[in-house]
């Protein structure tokens, strides 16, 4: 469970209602997102821009920290052939994806953020820096299709 927004609190598996955030960390009517418990064999982070990968980052395998540039993995090609469906599928133009492999079931989006919510783990630094400045460039900037993901600046941050 996790908000889709923000990083109000830590995503995770909840044993139960009683160990969730309370209204201290989401307000009443914040989506929150939930879903199954899976098991990954192993994770990516993918810094997309315009639906290409620009750069990417295997960063976990069985859930322990593995960290290794996605052009030294053996499975480099099939991260790229499933990045490619979800690019244009509703992403903003500029974004972090993480994919993984379930046990089982094959590849799975495994949350999509915004490009300066994670850490680009042996990612190319440049071509991330590249991603996340495109995600921050003045709103005017922005093409419709980023409209839908661009929150309001509250006043006294705009003084």
């Amino acid at each position: 469970m996790q908000p889709p927004n923000d990083k109000n609190f830590p995503a995770r598996v909840y044993a139960g209602g009683s160990g969730l955030p309370g209204p201290d960390a989401v307000e009443g009517a914040e989506p929150v997102l939930v879903s199954d418990t899976v098991t990954f064999a192993v994770e990516y982070r993918l810094f997309v821009l315009d639906g290409e990968v620009r750069t990417g980052s295997r960063y976990a395998a069985r859930g322990d920290l593995d960290v290794a540039p996605l052009a030294e993995d053996p499975r480099r090609a099939e991260v790229l052939a499933f990045a490619e469906r979800p690019a244009g599928s509703g992403l903003p133009r500029a974004v972090v994806v993480d994919v993984g492999l379930v046990d089982g079931s094959g590849w799975a989006v495994v949350e999509a953020n915004a490009v300066w919510v994670g850490g680009h783990y042996a990612c190319d630094a440049d071509a991330a820096l590249d991603v996340v400045l495109r995600a921050a460039r003045p709103e005017a900037e922005f093409g419709a299709s980023d409209h839908p993901f661009l929150r309001p600046v509250p006043e006294a941050v705009r003084d």
